[in-house]
């Protein structure tokens, strides 16, 4: 199955203060979050972002917040996104795609992939916009919910797929602004 901007969502998981200087390769993971942020908000696709307890692990990174301009913001305080029912009445609740990216990914990302795959949902990762404190848990992660059938991609995956063909005016911009 091919993800597609008419029924996908881009849901952006805990991308938080205090968490971020933490992640392995947290800058790129939180740049790659924040890029593909603007390429849904940029293609028309709807934007939801989770903070875990913001009032200890602080708010969305200011460049991910600034790039989800205009993202439904939740807060949540079970692991899982969707066992919190934070999602509920949200895009993610309207969309059948669920693009995910943020951390950590054998935690709350892990947790919300699978129990929104459980819910019905057809769920894609974006592996270069995943990651934990240690690599090592977040490519366990990958391969388990691989295993559960949920579809590992990247952020440029994602991009083209949403864009579905070249040539097109905004393919050249999106190629200007994202893909170069």
């Amino acid at each position: 199955m091919l993800m597609n901007p008419a029924t996908s969502v881009l849901l952006v998981i805990d991308v938080q203060e205090r968490l971020a200087p933490a992640i392995d390769d947290g800058q790129q993971v939180a740049h790659n979050c924040a890029w593909l942020a603007g390429l849904a908000a940029r293609i028309g696709v709807p934007v939801v972002v989770t903070e875990h307890f913001p009032a200890k692990l602080g708010a969305t990174l200011p460049a991910v917040a600034a790039a989800a301009a205009g993202a439904e913001f939740v807060t949540k305080e079970c692991f899982s996104a969707q066992a919190d029912g934070c999602l509920d009445r949200t895009a993610v609740d309207a969309r059948r795609q669920v693009i995910v990216c943020g951390t950590e990914a054998h935690v709350c990302v892990q947790q919300t992939a699978l129990g929104l795959r459980w819910a019905g949902k057809q769920v894609f990762v974006v592996a270069d916009a995943c990651g934990s404190r240690n690599s090592a848990d977040r490519e366990l992660a990958f391969a388990r919910m691989r295993s559960h059938g949920l579809e590992i991609v990247s952020r440029e995956m994602v991009a083209f797929e949403w864009l579905q063909r070249g040539g097109t005016e905004l393919f050249r911009e999106i190629n200007r602004e994202f893909i170069r």
